[in-house]
């Protein structure tokens, strides 16, 4: 199943936010005992996490923070996305993770979510996190998996699937019929990521639109 993933730094930040979190899972796990479903279960989600991270657009300038890093042409998925009118627009790329590796990053998630509900529903809990827990890690997740189970326009995918430039960058101009599931689209990917805080959520509607 396609999905597309824009060349956005918010979704990015939050994908590579969750690589401590599995890892520093995975080692507490480990260091405790014999191999458990929990450890099994992180450990193929860290795989997979990282089997989408070799498929998301441009990854290692958002790894590095090195925008001269070229590779070689026919691995660059590189392109400009035009309106009708000429406005650049956030790219989007289609990748296509397997179903397995959803599935091992969804398992994952209900682990996390389970443990969350788990903590909040002990007696006498205090209100301060325990050492293990991060902070809205599962909330960062979910939005995540929200982002790339996200539904893609058939127009809009059958428009950009094949854009792999095999030269320089290519230009792509959308119709505005296209234009106008691109914008619906968008805003989907927005209000997943940053719905909650005006702010955020205004700031990162503005690279879009």
């Amino acid at each position: 199943m396609y999905v597309l993933i824009p060349d956005d730094p918010v979704f990015f930040a939050k994908f590579q936010s969750l690589e401590e979190p599995l890892l520093r899972h995975l080692y507490q796990l480990h260091s405790t005992g014999p191999e458990s479903d929990a450890e099994r279960i992180i450990s193929d989600a860290y795989d997979s996490w990282v089997q989408v991270l070799l498929k998301l657009p441009l990854w290692p300038q958002w790894r590095t923070g090195d925008t001269s890093f070229d590779r070689p042409s026919a691995e660059r998925p590189r392109y400009a996305l035009y309106s009708a009118r000429g406005d650049q627009l956030t790219s989007l790329y289609p990748i296509e993770p397997t179903a397995a590796d959803l599935g091992h990053l969804m398992a994952c998630l209900d682990l996390f979510d389970e443990a969350d509900r788990a903590w909040r529903a002990a007696p006498g809990r205090t209100r301060a996190e325990p050492p293990d827990r991060q902070e809205g890690v599962t909330e960062v997740f979910r939005r995540v998996m929200d982002v790339l189970l996200l539904p893609p326009p058939q127009g809009l995918l059958d428009a950009l699937r094949h854009v792999v430039p095999e030269g320089p960058v290519v230009s792509v101009t959308l119709p505005d019929e296209q234009e106008a599931e691109y914008r619906r689209f968008c805003e989907e990917i927005v209000t997943i990521l940053s719905a909650g805080d005006p702010f955020v959520f205004h700031s990162h509607r503005a690279m879009y639109l």
